[in-house]
């Protein structure tokens, strides 16, 4: 832990430690007033004075000026790395706990900004995202009102993600397209930022309904030049402007972009938001969206990959694709781990459709019957809300309108409404 707040009380509490006096302390060097002065904090030593004040107090002239010895800053520093890493490797409880104990154990504000940092994205990963949100929302304060040295562009992007998951449309929305314009006032048509802010952006006026707008965001796909060289001249054009904390931070996504070239998941997530907001659309659309999937997947694994699937399906079966549709679902289906998940539901409501198109209705309401049973066990979540909504159309499409009802109603109840019979109808009705 950190010795006391100030220079001058750490000198007090080891004095009165080794029972010194004053005069003691100050020796032939220093008079015992320079000592009084130095604990009440009326002065502040100059590193000689510091030197000469560790030695004879025991401790490193480290301890007295910062509070903690070097030993002990370079174990808290590589504990605030192993947590980053735990973090990268799928732990975030792990990564949480370590965070919570950089921040404690440290007053180095640059460390504890990046615990900070590290601890509200561990609690993004881990499903909290209202305590994830207060975190970012205070990284942004301090960004905003230190703009000279740090950028509120990663807090403002992480944002955007957080409110999007918590059902705030309005300050995603809001939040996105403000780091969406200093962008591409920075001139980035490129890179992970852009790529991740686009695509919450498209997600979120999708779930408005806008889209409009949705489409438009499908032009910004992030272009093939260099992302390192892109993330360059844009730190440039901010060093420019005089806004070094832009500056720095693209920077170092330059940096991070030199040392990882290859693989670039960001994009490919983008393809996939991309390819939903394409696949509501007419025949050109949908064969748009299969090309954006099929250049995604080979960048995508676990629930991602089997998502972009899933839309790739959907595709086929606006394209009439359906053999192709029904054969890759059931494939995507048997594959799956686990039935009673999110993932799962979607494969099957898109199997459903595909089903209908083929006027296969016994077979498409084997699957909704199915499929609305594991719907019922899920938690309540906006996600579900949306996955009952669409089986409820599909209930209704096959000609089963009580079991469309339910589902409106699950739908409803997911996001907190308890409708009447009445709101129930007319949310089926629209």
């Amino acid at each position: 832990m950190p010795g006391p707040g100030s220079v001058g009380e750490r000198v007090r509490d080891l004095r009165l430690t080794r029972r010194m006096s004053q005069a003691q302390l100050a020796g032939h060097d220093l008079s015992d007033s320079y000592i009084s002065l130095i604990e009440s904090g009326k002065r502040t030593p100059t590193p000689a004075v510091l030197k000469l004040l560790s030695e004879r107090l025991g401790c490193t002239p480290e301890y007295l000026s910062e509070g903690i010895e070097p030993e002990q800053r370079a174990h808290i520093e590589v504990l605030a790395r192993h947590c980053e890493l735990a973090l990268h490797a799928g732990r975030p409880e792990d990564a949480l706990r370590g965070f919570d104990e950089v921040i404690a154990a440290d007053d180095n504000p640059e460390l504890t900004l990046r615990a900070r940092w590290g601890r509200a994205r561990a609690l993004e990963r881990l499903g909290r995202a209202t305590e994830a949100i207060a975190g970012f929302e205070d990284l942004r304060e301090v960004a905003e009102r230190d703009a000279g040295r740090t950028s509120w562009l990663p807090s403002v992007i992480a944002l955007t993600r957080c409110y999007h998951a918590v059902g705030d449309l309005g300050q995603a929305v809001s939040l996105g397209e403000r780091a969406l314009a200093r962008l591409t006032e920075l001139g980035l048509t490129t890179g992970p930022d852009l790529a991740e802010v686009a695509r919450v952006l498209l997600l979120a006026h999708l779930d408005r309904a806008d889209t409009d707008r949705a489409r438009e965001l499908t032009t910004l796909l992030p272009d093939d030049c260099d992302v390192a060289e892109a993330y360059y001249q844009a730190s440039r054009r901010a060093l420019a402007e005089s806004a070094l904390g832009d500056a720095i931070y693209l920077a170092e996504q330059a940096l991070s972009a030199a040392a990882t070239r290859g693989r670039d998941s960001s994009r490919a997530r983008l393809r996939v938001a991309g390819a939903r907001a394409l696949v509501r659309g007419d025949g050109q659309d949908n064969l748009r969206a299969l090309d954006l999937l099929t250049a995604a997947a080979p960048d995508l694994n676990g629930d991602e990959a089997t998502a972009c699937v899933i839309e790739s399906a959907r595709a086929l079966v606006q394209l009439g694709r359906l053999d192709e549709a029904v054969t890759t679902l059931r494939r995507t289906l048997g594959a799956l781990p686990r039935q009673l998940d999110p993932i799962a539901v979607q494969a099957q409501l898109v199997l459903a459709a595909a089903q209908l198109a083929q006027r296969d209705t016994e077979g498409a309401l084997a699957v909704l019957r199915t499929t609305a049973a594991q719907l019922e066990r899920l938690p309540a979540s906006r996600h579900t809300a949306s996955l009952s909504r669409e089986l409820g159309d599909l209930f209704d499409a096959a000609g089963d309108g009580s079991a469309a009802t339910t589902a409106y109603r699950r739908a409803l109840e997911s996001v907190g409404l308890r409708p009447t019979q009445r709101a129930t109808q007319a949310f089926a009705q629209h």
